[in-house]
């Protein structure tokens, strides 16, 4: 097998391989997307009224989230949301224990918490009471993450689809290259043909 056939052949073999590889990127692709949208929407998440509640994305209002888009601005809607309950302070700023009505404000976060054993309300059994303003950023923080991976799945999937395309056409253009005879095209010069091109002594072109 000379040179030529050989790269026609690895045109050929390169460009099945480019296929196989875009249609299983693409494949993976819209069955990522699809699982994304099928999951949220069991989820039975809707969205407010924009009407009555300023937070809520016009676009999205009433609507049910099932798309990736629609999961990152729920997830921001319920940030708010947990900001106002807890009066502006995140979860690291809230105090571990829930303060006595009488303790130092210097000692309290300003909202009825407390760091310091000494100034917590405590229970005979078991000891300082925890913080229940606390919870709600615990259950907002393991929702809005899971709405937040949603996001991020859908556009890992919509990135497969992409490069599926991407090596799909890639693939077929090797293809075209190599059954279209792009390699015997390209100008072999062997040494005598090459020679031909050498001038001549005593010659001169007109």
């Amino acid at each position: 097998m000379n040179i030529k056939k050989l790269f026609e052949w690895g045109g050929v073999a390169a460009g099945i391989v480019l296929i196989a590889f875009g249609v299983t990127a693409l494949a993976m692709g819209i069955s990522g997307r699809s699982t994304v949208k099928s999951n949220l929407a069991a989820e039975q998440i809707y969205f407010g009224d924009a009407a009555t509640d300023p937070t809520v994305p016009k676009q999205y209002s009433k609507q049910l989230v099932d798309t990736g888009a629609e999961a990152r601005a729920f997830a921001k809607m319920m940030r708010v949301h947990t900001l106002e309950a807890t009066q502006g302070l995140t979860y690291a700023q809230m105090g571990r224990f829930t303060a006595k009505p009488d303790a130092p404000a210097k000692f309290t976060d300003g909202q009825g918490g407390t760091n310091d054993k000494a100034y917590a309300l405590t229970d005979p059994k078991t000891g300082p009471v925890s913080n229940a303003g606390r919870n709600t950023w615990v259950t907002e923080t393991a929702l809005t993450t899971a709405l937040n991976a949603a996001y991020m799945a859908e556009r890992i999937a919509l990135f497969g689809v992409v490069v599926g395309i991407a090596l799909l056409l890639s693939g077929i253009g090797f293809l075209i290259l190599a059954l279209g005879g792009a390699v015997r095209r390209v100008p072999w010069a062997k040494p005598e043909a090459a020679s031909s091109f050498l001038p001549v002594a005593g010659r001169t072109t007109a």
